[in-house]
């Protein structure tokens, strides 16, 4: 997959070997945070368009805090690979630009239908599971994180908890 989606990216980078598939693995991360991003918007746009702005604004600030460390990820695994600070950021940027989307395509189709609101979430939060469990966290232990990774799947759903029980 990643041939056919970046088959110029050695020959612009004049990397090959090691390096290369050191590139290739942060595109593919990138991907799969933009991927990722989508069923968040949808997840977002759902409950908007079922409950309204008072209805759904824990979730949304809850997925707009934690979009801050996918973002600086990003930015970080492409700082590393070489790429200048305004790119990387742009890239970055340019990852969490399919959340709108997903979220006005959730709000659109729920506003039709309402009876879609439980499979709406349902999609977004088992795309977001398969992502997380699929890729980042494989990622992390491979590249020795595994501490700081098994602390924040333990502190994050914590805080989330925290968060719903406090904002209601």
């Amino acid at each position: 997959m990643m041939n056919t989606l970046l088959p110029h990216e050695h020959f612009r980078t004049g990397r090959e070997g090691p390096a290369a598939a050191s590139l290739r693995r942060v595109w593919l991360f990138i991907i799969a945070i933009t991927i990722h991003n989508f069923p968040e918007g949808l997840a977002v746009g759902v409950g908007f368009g079922a409950h309204g702005l008072e209805g759904d604004l824990p979730l949304a600030l809850s997925i707009g805090l934690q979009n801050a460390p996918e973002g600086l990820a990003v930015a970080v695994a492409l700082l590393g690979e070489g790429y200048a600070k305004g790119r990387a950021w742009g890239i970055a940027a340019l990852t969490g630009l399919v959340e709108p989307v997903g979220g006005l395509l959730g709000a659109g189709i729920v506003a039709l239908s309402e009876p879609l609101l439980p499979w709406g979430l349902a999609f977004a939060a088992g795309a977001m599971l398969f992502v997380i469990s699929h890729e980042i966290i494989p990622e992390t232990y491979r590249n020795g994180h595994q501490n700081k990774a098994t602390l924040g799947l333990a502190v994050g759903p914590v805080i989330m908890l925290f968060l719903d029980v406090w904002l209601g």
